[in-house]
């Protein structure tokens, strides 16, 4: 299959290509920079130069394939206040695949988000699939990009072999720039591992390398209209992670207060302070999948998180 991929060059993409690649799959990758696009290279996978702004070469792009794998979000305006622009800008790439691929029957994944799925309760793959059902936390950027999945979802209806991957805050490894190692950074910035409150609100998690094996198995084999389900931890307490953070830093490990968490984890503290447990067992039984890397403890525990920027 010849397979078009947003975000190749990223953190899910960058394991996802060989991992396509090795099973037999031609991948071409969006790349908005000469360094994105010798990464590709490297890897073995054709590259389309442009951004997701570039609405026409993505319509190019797609019509050329045999599938199409969005994994780009543009995180960088997202954590400074531009998070509706970056959905806004998510839709209109959605709506320019689903354009070309429509009657096709080919498959168009996307990535989206677990993240307050279900507040308190565990989420399963039916949260969130139906118009409108959004939570009261779900305001703005959050609850657009959530409208984004589900008009993914109704591509089937077009003739599109359309699959939501929801992704888990934590998609960790070595080499993770994201929550987790902004968590650490925090720490050892503050010179205190923290939680909020009891620390027992759960984040999902899932190694990289089980999440890229996720999208090539929906790639293949999901039906039209899935909704599936990238977490291997259920839901992690934060007070359990933050332990591991200041056992590994040598730092003392202390609640906040939820008026003290902004002043110490500024943006993170909103998305730090939920309690997110979420289910995959429907995702395993359609697609047997199961995840085979370390768990998000045992990841932490394995001391790549700590290394020093230095090092």
């Amino acid at each position: 299959m010849r397979v078009f991929i947003t975000g190749a060059s990223g953190w899910i993409g960058s394991a996802l290509v060989p991992e396509l690649i090795g099973a037999g799959h031609q991948v071409v990758g969006l790349a908005r920079s000469d360094a994105s696009a010798a990464a590709l290279i490297e890897a073995g996978a054709e590259v389309r130069r442009g951004s997701l702004d570039d609405l026409d070469t993505l319509r190019g792009a797609a019509a050329e394939s045999d599938g199409v794998i969005h994994l780009a979000f543009k995180h960088d305006i997202a954590f400074s206040g531009g998070f509706e622009e970056a959905a806004d800008a998510d839709r209109r790439a959605i709506d320019a695949f689903g354009e070309t691929l429509a009657g096709s029957g080919r498959p168009f994944l996307i990535a989206s988000g677990t993240l307050g799925l279900a507040p308190g309760q565990l989420a399963t793959e039916r949260d969130g699939q139906a118009s409108g059902q959004v939570g009261a936390h779900a305001t703005g950027g959050p609850a657009k990009r959530l409208a984004n999945a589900q008009v993914t979802a109704a591509l089937a209806e077009r003739g599109v072999r359309s699959a939501v991957v929801r992704l888990p805050p934590t998609v960790h490894g070595d080499g993770d720039h994201g929550f987790l190692a902004t968590v650490v950074a925090i720490a050892r910035e503050k010179g205190v591992s923290g939680y909020i409150g009891d620390g027992a609100n759960r984040w999902p998690a899932v190694h990289r390398s089980d999440a890229a094996h996720l999208f090539r198995l929906a790639l293949e084999s999901a039906p039209a209209g899935s909704t599936l389900h990238a977490t291997a931890d259920e839901g992690v307490p934060i007070r359990t992670v933050a332990e591991v953070i200041g056992r590994h830093l040598g730092l003392p490990v202390a609640s906040l207060a939820p008026d003290e968490a902004a002043g110490h984890f500024t943006w993170l503290a909103a998305f730090l302070a939920m309690d997110s447990p979420v289910s995959s067992a429907y995702t395993r039984e359609l697609l047997g999948w199961q995840p085979t890397r370390p768990g998000l403890i045992d990841d932490l525990e394995e001391g790549h998180y700590f290394a020093t920027p230095s090092a």
